[in-house]
């Protein structure tokens, strides 16, 4: 087992299917231009055999498929196929749900019974200026079908100040009602904003802010959460829960777990390292040669983590999956 000074060990994978994404959200791509695939996306048996050969080397326990957009990846269909049989103790996936619908029965014959959401708006124009793509219906439609199949939804809202902040309460009671839990992400310090202090300022909202908009309208206690959670996580009696990932107000770095591949074959052990380490190549050696060099890849990945909080990465989040 590779564990660090402060305990940490990878247990929770997130792979990236695809860094192309069928939106051009404000706070992740400010140019308005749409993230496309890269070049040297690794195939569905590549990527199928990083998470097989991770399993092994790094004892990951969790996965979560995300993009860019996964749904828009031709690879997710065959990636999806395989991805129930691999005895992880829990598989999910985050979309921002545009194709929803359409993918459901996939999602629904690998075994998938839960998937994270991003919305940031109920407002249809607030929503078509912040995604800058997709229609606010057509999602809204999807989560009602994914419900509707058994799929327990989380819905992650990126507040910002001169966006969405009059939707904190209404997202939070349209989750209410439909038994789906919202997740509210402070803004973080990455791509764009990694170097704009005054972008960045502009745009946050804290975890006291976000709370004393929802005191006002419902009564919450704190809630229970495992230990290398990164959400605080609120319940309101009688109603449901709610968690804020407040990673600028509650950092949580000293028990992320956390281990990332892109869609190219890169390892990230965190978001505020600008270091990554390349194992496309050993995805096509055999498991007795991959697993050593792997191995020793993970150490270096792990050593990559914050002792204590995130400071702020150049890497886009979007390509290297949420």
């Amino acid at each position: 087992m590779i564990v660090d000074r402060q305990g940490r060990r990878f247990r929770n994978l997130r792979i990236s299917l695809t860094s192309a994404c069928n939106y051009a959200c404000t706070y992740c791509v400010p140019d308005g231009k749409r993230l496309v695939a890269a070049r040297n996306e690794l195939s569905a048996e590549a990527m199928i055999r990083g998470v097989e050969y991770l399993i092994e080397a790094a004892g990951i326990e969790r996965l979560r498929i995300t993009g860019g957009e996964p749904l828009v990846s031709p690879r997710f269909e065959r990636f999806m196929s395989q991805v129930g049989r691999m005895g992880l103790a829990d598989i999910s996936l985050t979309t921002n749900a545009q194709l929803l619908s359409r993918k459901l029965p996939i999602l629904l014959d690998a075994g998938i019974r839960r998937i994270n959401v991003s919305l940031d708006t109920l407002d249809p124009s607030a929503f078509r200026a912040i995604a800058r793509g997709g229609d606010l219906a057509t999602v809204l439609e999807g989560m009602e079908q994914a419900r509707a199949a058994g799929l327990q939804i989380k819905v992650n809202m990126v507040p910002l100040l001169d966006r969405n902040l009059d939707q904190v309460v209404p997202l939070l009671d349209y989750c209410l009602e439909r038994g789906c839990e919202l997740r509210f992400i402070e803004l973080m310090r990455m791509g764009h904003l990694a170097n704009d202090a005054n972008g960045f300022h502009r745009q946050f909202v804290s975890l006291d802010r976000l709370l004393s908009l929802i005191g006002a309208h419902h009564e919450y206690q704190q809630a229970d959460a495992p230990v290398d959670a990164t959400a605080v996580r609120y319940r309101i009696p009688g109603k449901g829960y709610f968690g804020v990932i407040a990673n600028e107000s509650v950092p949580f770095c000293r028990t992320c777990s956390r281990l990332r591949l892109s869609s190219t074959g890169w390892l990230h052990g965190c978001l505020s390292s600008s270091n990554r380490h390349y194992v496309g190549d050993l995805l096509d050696k055999p498991r007795h040669q991959a697993l050593p060099a792997l191995q020793r890849l993970l150490v270096k990945a792990l050593d990559d983590k914050q002792a204590v909080a995130f400071s702020g990465g150049a890497t886009v989040m979007k390509i290297i999956g949420g």
